[in-house]
Formats: structure tokens, sequence, C-alpha cells
């Protein structure tokens, strides 16, 4: 029987231990604190089209990649664990000045342009579809095909589905994968990768989060997930089932998971340019997490030796591109290749270390 270590408890890591163990590996996952990193702190947007600019081919074509794969994904993590992990169905950008409005329809103008689509609505049209939204709003950006999970259930169900695959955990931290006997490692320790493979180009990217609780007084939350930019700063706010998530600020501080004033103010001040009825919402949570960066903001999933896999480096798209990353694993895994992920091999890189030159070997 094969032999797979992941190192790394986040979504990534959990996918494709999941994944391998349902195609015939022995695997074995080896994380201290399985699904406290940044995969419990994400917003859980879905949103390549959303986030799309004109020239940032590969970023949108891996992001719609993976876009495609989540109804899929979702259905088998249904069946497996019966947890529905899907909290809204569209996204809405919205915009609160006239250049925010000329880039909306850049975005729309260049993302169907590419085969998909995305509807500008004018006032009207955004007041129609989420009400609760403020007065200043001047246009917006309705992505049908953009959904949102609860990020929280997606860590439970999959740690739920790897146990039913018979995974072993094992609350260990690696200090090098040379000190792993497995057949195939897969790192996927998010931002701390790059410690376990010297030279690696994965950065940690601060970001801060709000979980806010709706009270009785409170207005209903929107249905859609409400994506914005305020005096320059990018927010967004996702519905839950007992709420809303509100994110999320972007520091380059290294591994600084705590908490700012500021940061909790200019989240709320922003949100509530875009959302008035905010302030009667109860303040749940304030946490921070360390998104895993890379320099051109696609990951890097692909041979670094003969048995070294990394899956890392997916910035603030890391739920967004779990169905694809957990396909190209496997297919590596399988000694062939996933064509939608060759923009995400780590060759592209020059690091202090040797990347393995195989891949389909």
């Amino acid at each position: 029987m094969r032999t797979l270590a992941v190192v790394g408890g986040g979504v990534i890591g959990l996918s494709v231990a999941w994944r391998a163990a349902g195609a015939g590996w022995t695997v074995t996952l080896f994380d201290p604190a399985v699904g406290s990193g940044s995969s419990w702190v994400a917003g859980g947007m879905l949103a390549p089209l959303s986030e799309g600019w004109p020239g940032e081919d590969a970023a949108l074509a891996f992001g719609a990649a993976s876009l495609i794969r989540w109804p899929g994904f979702a259905a088998r993590l249904l069946a497996v664990t019966g947890t529905d992990v899907f909290v809204a169905d569209q996204t809405l950008t919205v915009a609160l000045d006239a250049a925010d409005a000329a880039d909306l329809r850049t975005i729309a103008e260049w993302v169907n342009s590419r085969g998909h689509e995305l509807r500008v609505l004018d006032r009207a049209g955004v007041r129609a579809a989420e009400p609760s939204l403020g007065r200043g709003v001047r246009a917006g950006l309705l992505a049908l095909a953009e959904p949102a999970v609860d990020n929280r259930a997606l860590v439970t169900a999959l740690r739920n589905a790897c146990a039913a695959a018979g995974v072993e955990f094992r609350a260990e931290r690696v200090e090098s994968p040379s000190e792993l006997s497995y057949d195939r490692i897969v790192l996927a320790a998010g931002a701390a990768t790059a410690e376990l493979w010297p030279g690696l180009p994965v950065r940690p990217v601060k970001g801060e989060i709000l979980r806010l609780r709706r009270r009785p007084s409170a207005p209903l939350a929107p249905a859609r997930v409400i994506r914005a930019r305020v005096h320059g700063r990018p927010i967004y706010l996702v519905p839950r089932r007992d709420g809303i998530v509100l994110g999320a600020t972007q520091y380059e501080v290294g591994f600084d998971n705590a908490v700012t004033v500021a940061g909790v103010r200019d989240l709320v001040t922003d949100a509530e340019a875009v959302l008035p009825g905010l302030g009667e919402y109860e303040f749940a949570e304030a946490i921070a997490g360390s998104r895993p960066g890379s320099p051109d903001n696609l990951p890097l999933i692909g041979y670094l030796s003969e048995r070294v896999i990394v899956a890392a480096g997916h910035g603030r798209n890391g739920i967004l591109d779990t169905p694809v990353t957990a396909d190209a694993v496997l297919a590596l895994l399988a000694d062939s290749e996933l064509p939608e992920a060759r923009a995400a091999d780590p060759r592209r890189f020059s690091t202090a270390a040797p990347l393995y030159p195989g891949g389909v070997r």
C-alpha cells in the first residue's frame, strides 16, 4: 500500500488527505492543531470573477477552474458528512464613487469577454437586489455563479470526511520533510510552508476579520456576499446563519496574528458605509490569521523533489481553490498532471532550493 504524509491541516491539506485516502493511499496528516490556521479565519467567498482584472488571465482561469468544481466537491462532502457548507448563492460587488463604478464596468467587460457572466447594476438595480444597503452605493456588479461557504463548517466536514476515509491524524509539528519516511509527502502548511522548504516563495499576509451576530432588533443580513472598496480599503460581508462575517484587513507584518484597534475600527467604519444597520449587530469575535501569499497571487502546486509535493501559497483564495488543488495533487500522485493547474507550477520561480524537474514521470 502506498503511503502519503500530508503536512498541514487546513482546508488544502484536509481535502488532499481525504481525496488521497479515497484513491487508495494510506494517509497520515501531521498538524498540532488541525483547522486552527487561516482556514478557520476565512470569509469563505468563492469569487474569482468579481476579483478579475484585465491582464490577470492565469489567476482568472485557475480560480474559475476551481469554482466550476465546487458544486461536485460540496455534494460529495454532503454525501459523506451530511454537512451543507453553502451560505450564499451569489456575490454583489458595489461601488460608492464614480471611479469604483468605472472599475466595475472594466471588470465586467473583461471577464465577460473571457466567457463568464457578470451583470452591471445601476443604483436602482442594487437597491432592488439588496434594499438594506446604503444609499451612497452608486453601482453594482452581480455574479450569479459566485457562492460562498461557511469556512468553519467546511473545516469540520473535511476533518470528519478524512476520519471516515481512514486518515490518521498526528498532532505533531514537522520540522523537515526529510524526517518523514513515506512514499510521498505533501507540504500544505499554509504560510509556514517556507519553513519546511527554505527558499520557497510563500510568505504570511495578515488578515483580520470580525464575526457579527444578528440581534432581533437588527436588520437581516444581505442574502448575497457583499464586496466593496471604501476609502481605498477592500471589505466584504459574508452571510452566516446567525449573522455576518466582516473582513478583511491586509498587512505585510510577518507572523503577527494580534487583532488591532485600528483594524477593527476601519472594518466597522467602512462596513457601515455599505450596510448602515450593521451597528445593531452583536460583536461576537475578532480574529486574525496569516494567509499564505505568493509573488504572483497564484499558488504553488507541484513536485519539489522526487517525494515532496507542495500545495501552498493560495493567499486569500484558499477556500476557493480547494477543489482544483485537490484534483491537481491527486493527478501528481497518479504520475499525471492537471492541465488547469499548470500556471501553479512552482518551477516558475527561482528559489534558493532547487525544484524537482519532474511532475509527469
